[in-house]
C-alpha cells in the first residue's frame, strides 16, 4: 500500500512515502528527529492503516533519510527547521495540494507550528504528538542523548536510546530491534551525521514558540501526549493547550514518546476524529 519517489522541491530533494489516493482528506505526517529517523520509521504502520481513508503523506525532512543533506546546512534546530518548514510547503505546491491536515511528532510538531504560521490558509486540523518548541522546559536525559549521540555512535547506543521512548520496554523489543536494525544504515552515512551535527549544534539558535504567535494559530488543534514521556515532559502539551485558543489535550496513560507506536489504535482513532470533526 506504501509508494515511495522522490519530489524535487527546487533546489532540494524530498522522499516521499504515501498511501491512499488524491481526492479525499490530505494528511501530512512529520517526524521527529534523533539519530537515523526518516518518515517510514516514525509513520510505516500509521499510513498504512489509514491509506483507505486519506491521501496520507509522509516525507523524510530534510537532513533525514533520504531526502537531501545540505552540504553547508544552517546551524542550530531553529535556523534548520526554518528550511524544513519551507521545503514541506514546496512540497504541497510541487504535488499541487492546497489543503492538508498536519500531524507532527516532537520536531515535527514544531515544523507543524512554523507551516501554520507561515501559511494559515493552507492547513486544517493540526495534531500535535509529543510536540518540542515550549519555552523554559528542562532537557530531559533521553533528549541529552538524542543530542549527543554522535559523541560515541553505535548500535548499542541507539537501542538505549529507543529504549527510553517506550513506555512498556518488552512488548515493544521487536520493534525497537528492528527499527535499530533500520535506522543503523542511515546513522553511518556521512551526510547523516553532517546534519544531526547541524541540527543540534549547541551554538545554533533554537525556535521556542511565544504565547502572541500561538495566539494567532486558529486552527482546530489536538495535542496529543504520553503521561510517561521520558523525552518531551507531558508539561511541554499543557502548555501548548493552553496558549493555543482551539486545542484540546488528550494525554495517554501507560505511554511514552512513541505515541503512534505504542497505542496505533488509540491514535488513529484520535485523528480520525479530529479530521472528522468529532474530537
Amino acid at each position: 500500500m506504501i509508494r515511495t519517489r522522490d519530489v524535487e522541491v527546487g533546489d532540494l530533494a524530498l522522499r516521499l512515502y504515501e498511501s491512499g489516493e488524491a481526492g479525499t482528506e490530505t494528511v501530512l505526517f512529520l517526524h521527529g528527529s534523533g539519530p537515523g529517523a526518516t518518515g517510514l520509521s516514525n509513520w510505516e504502520r500509521i499510513i498504512e492503516d489509514l491509506g483507505d481513508r486519506f491521501q496520507c503523506l509522509a516525507p523524510d525532512m530534510i537532513g533525514f533519510g533520504d531526502s537531501a543533506h545540505p552540504v553547508e546546512p544552517p546551524r542550530g534546530m531553529g535556523p534548520f527547521n526554518e528550511l524544513r518548514a519551507e521545503a514541506l510547503l514546496g512540497l504541497l505546491d510541487v504535488l499541487g495540494v492546497d489543503r492538508v491536515h498536519l500531524v507532527g511528532n516532537s520536531m515535527g510538531g514544531q515544523l507543524a507550528l512554523l507551516m501554520a504560521l507561515a501559511q494559515p490558509e493552507r492547513i486544517g486540523k493540526i495534531l500535535l504528538m509529543g510536540s518540542g518548541g515550549a519555552p523554559d522546559l528542562p532537557v530531559s536525559p533521553g533528549l541529552a542523548h538524542l543530542r549527543t549521540f554522535y559523541d560515541a555512535p553505535s548500535a548499542d547506543s541507539l537501542e538505549q536510546l529507543l529504549e527510553q521512548f517506550v513506555f512498556d520496554l518488552e512488548p515493544m523489543r521487536p520493534v525497537i530491534d528492528r527499527v535499530v536494525k533500520e535506522r543503523m544504515a542511515y546513522v553511518e552515512r556521512a551526510d547523516v551525521r553532517r546534519s544531526h551535527a547541524a541540527s543540534f549544534d549547541p551554538d545554533g539558535p533554537r525556535r521556542f514558540f511565544t504565547p502572541e504567535e500561538l495566539a494567532g494559530i486558529e486552527h482546530d488543534v489536538l495535542v496529543v501526549h504520553g503521561r510517561d514521556d521520558r523525552i518531551i515532559p507531558p508539561q511541554a502539551s499543557r502548555w501548548f493547550a493552553e496558549h493555543l485558543p482551539n486545542a484540546n489535550l488528550y494525554v495517554i496513560g501507560r505511554c511514552g514518546h512513541w505515541t503512534q507506536i505504542e497505542h496505533p489504535t488509540t491514535f488513529e482513532t484520535l485523528l480520525t476524529g479530529l479530521v472528522g470533526g468529532v474530537i
